[in-house]
């Protein structure tokens, strides 16, 4: 299984063998711990539980369930696996060198909330006219015709823009750091620094 919970530092740059610029995000790996493990008899599906950081002031129910790990993380993550992937066993740790250079990957995160938007901003609508009698600069027009007397749901509108959850697939791992447990993906990644980022194999 490949796959790990991070946390984003930022962008730099790193060169290729062949003198060429890449742009590369870096990400934070501090080692990973599998908190549980489902399988298709009790769960019906085959899937991984990690553990990232060291939370504090937890309940009892979480403190129940981390106890068989040996650590209470602060966060926690469900990786989908295959039957056949499952070489891990609770309390096992998982590391940046899970990942090697040249590995094909998936990352998910938040994006960067931008708050409330208009439409130009949040849809990329066309400004109007500012001459010749034009007073619709900014407005977003018609939002539907006099039947049926309502709007259509997925209507484009102003609104809430960002902070959605996106995966951006099929990037390339560019650099492992095991000893500052930092993977580099080359490309930019979603989210704000110090995001949390879940970068699993491309499937």
């Amino acid at each position: 299984m490949k796959a790990l919970i991070t946390r984003k530092l930022g962008m730099t740059t790193v060169l290729s063998d062949l003198g060429e610029s890449i742009p590369v995000t870096l990400l934070s790996a501090t080692p990973n711990t599998v908190t549980q493990l489902k399988g298709t008899d009790k769960d019906g599906y085959n899937a991984v539980q990690l553990g990232f950081e060291d939370g504090k002031n937890h309940g009892k129910s979480k403190n129940g369930h981390f106890k068989a790990s040996g650590m209470a993380p602060k966060i926690v993550r469900e990786i989908r696996i295959n039957e056949s992937d499952n070489d891990l066993s609770v309390g096992d740790k998982v590391n940046a060198d899970v990942f090697s250079v040249g590995d094909s990957v998936d990352v998910t995160g938040i994006t960067k909330g931008k708050g409330f938007a208009g439409t130009i901003k949040r849809h990329n609508f066309k400004r109007g006219r500012k001459t010749h009698g034009g007073r619709s600069y900014r407005r977003p027009g018609s939002i539907g015709s006099m039947y049926p007397q309502r709007i259509f749901k997925g209507k484009k509108m102003a609104g809430h823009m960002g902070h959605d959850q996106v995966t951006t697939k099929r990037l390339r791992v560019a650099l492992v750091d095991t000893d500052l447990n930092v993977i580099g993906v080359r490309g930019a990644v979603p989210g704000p620094r110090k995001g949390v980022i879940v970068v699993k194999e491309a499937k």
